[in-house]
């Protein structure tokens, strides 16, 4: 039993090690993006913006949907969201790639869909606020659902950094889409109910 135990170690840990980077390379291409996206819609003769999702438009849908969470108002709005998205996507990519992209498409799809129908006809939403309440969700609800010890302590962590971000979740300020965060919140608590069966370890692999 003990001989057989010690090889099977390695690549666990391989694996884990390998999710990390994964996890940080990725988060990293992602802010680099974000960053160039706002450099040239400042330096081009050019509105970007005009590619977020704009309420009860077709465009809004496609390419909205995609786009607003990697465009920015100005500099200081993505200045604001650059740390928060970083660390809460890195944290949420460390689970590894199919998980990520499932509730990344789930937090875009319907924080995305809440921002279409419930803001003001015509209004302009861009930004990754909403991913950030996303991602925020998704740890929260992983940590909780899963019951592994490493996803509580980080859903824990998640808390004591960010948990005050949950009253942006309420209408407070015109220039603020509420309804980004409170439907990418509602996203990520989504995923993470929906891959609720995949976080947890078989039992042959808990008896080892």
């Amino acid at each position: 039993m003990s001989f057989t135990s010690t090889p099977q170690s390695t690549p666990k840990v391989s694996t884990k090690w390998l999710n990390v980077k994964v996890a940080a390379i990725l988060t990293g291409l992602f802010v680099a993006l974000i960053w160039v996206l706002e450099a040239l819609d400042y330096a081009l003769p050019i509105d970007l913006d005009q590619w977020g999702i704009r309420s009860w438009s077709i465009t809004g849908i496609f390419p909205g949907f995609i786009m607003a969470p990697v465009l920015h108002a100005d500099f200081d709005h993505l200045i604001g969201n650059t740390v928060p998205v970083m660390v809460l996507g890195f944290l949420a990519a460390m689970r590894g790639l199919r998980h990520f992209f499932t509730a990344t498409a789930l937090i875009i799809l319907i924080g995305g869909l809440g921002v279409w129908l419930l803001s003001s006809p015509g209004v302009l939403t861009v930004g990754a606020s909403g991913m950030i309440f996303g991602y925020f969700g998704y740890l929260v609800g992983r940590g909780i659902l899963s019951r592994r010890g490493w996803d509580i302590v980080i859903a824990v962590a998640v808390i004591i950094l960010y948990g005050s971000i949950i009253w942006g979740i309420f209408p407070s300020d015109p220039f603020i889409s509420w309804q980004g965060h409170l439907f990418g919140f509602i996203g990520g608590l989504a995923a993470a109910w929906i891959l609720r069966k995949k976080y947890r370890k078989p039992a042959d692999e808990v008896a080892g």
